[in-house]
């Protein structure tokens, strides 16, 4: 199929060098390039499986962990009042 491309300043320079380079046609580079990068689109995403291993924390269930500062800042106040704080 013969058709007319527009091509940016750099991607014409890599295709003329590459051409220059491996002497090949443009018409070739071209298709390689374009080739390759299709290959490139229609590969599967690499998907890494990976288990969550639970660790077991050693807390009690019903403690919320998240939580756990103001635990320690109501104790921190009732240890206060305790002192005769104001």
């Amino acid at each position: 199929m013969r058709t007319t491309l527009t091509l940016d300043d750099d991607v014409a320079d890599f295709v003329e060098e590459k051409s220059r380079v491996q002497n090949k046609s443009l018409d070739q580079v071209v298709n390689e390039t374009l080739r390759l990068g299709m290959e490139q689109t229609t590969k599967p995403v690499d998907t890494h499986e990976f288990r969550v291993k639970p660790n077991n924390s050693g807390f009690v269930e019903g403690v919320d962990t998240v939580r756990l500062n103001q635990v320690l800042d109501d104790l921190d106040v009732e240890e206060f009042l305790a002192k005769g704080g104001q």
